[in-house]
């Protein structure tokens, strides 16, 4: 319909948005059969966007399909074993989580860490994942504590799947607090008046965890 009614010829960018809808709607099989038969060839961020539905939806058997696929057309590709390692934490497979691992070690491949930025009266504070560094990390935690109390109480449920390490429910959920994006709106709110609008940035992907505390 897009050359028929529009005059525009699919490129690989329109194939890769049906990939992420069909994904994120939970039609996997659906949009598996349709990178399959694209009239043009699959490229790796294609197949990421199943990958990433395939956590989405906790679908193991095809998220390491769609890894393999990956790492044939890009051996070092980050995403695809970080993805895949997220699968099998969720499900609390987490022998494959550390053969992935080894696996990345192995061939070289570094994770990036999560990486978030926010100014706040003309100077830009940079977080990582667990940031201890910041000279307000105590104030910080505490903000973040008391808000995830108070999201509690509205209904918020922390979704524990995002936390990629064998541990109990109670770290697991400390262990949320730490992700770089939550750290800089925390310093943002104890630094800022009531109300003011908070702008971060960030390298990589929001978790659905964070997306959804904030």
């Amino acid at each position: 319909s897009m050359i028929e009614d529009h005059g525009i010829a699919p490129d690989i960018s329109h194939y890769n948005c049906m990939v992420d809808l069909l994904g994120r709607w939970g039609h996997l099989v659906e949009a598996e059969n349709f990178v399959n038969k694209m009239p043009v060839e699959a490229d790796a961020v294609v197949w990421i966007a199943l990958l990433g539905a395939c956590r989405i939806h906790g679908n193991v058997e095809l998220g390491r399909r769609v890894h393999e696929r990956i790492i044939k057309l890009e051996p070092g590709n980050t995403s695809a074993y970080v993805l895949l390692s997220n699968i099998y934490a969720a499900v609390g497979r987490w022998d494959k989580v550390a053969q992935l691992r080894k696996e990345m070690k192995d061939a070289g491949v570094k994770k990036q860490p999560g990486c978030t930025w926010i100014e706040v009266n003309g100077k830009v504070h940079r977080f990582i994942v667990a940031d201890r560094s910041h000279p307000q990390r105590n104030e910080i935690r505490a903000e973040l504590k008391r808000l995830t109390k108070l999201m509690k109480e509205a209904g918020y449920v922390p979704d524990l799947s995002f936390v990629l390490h064998d541990m109990g429910d109670e770290q697991k959920e400390d262990a949320l607090c730490d992700h770089s994006e939550k750290l800089a709106i925390g310093f943002g709110l104890i630094n800022t008046p009531p109300g003011t609008c908070l702008f971060i940035r960030k390298n990589l992907r929001v978790c659905g965890d964070c997306h959804n505390a904030t």
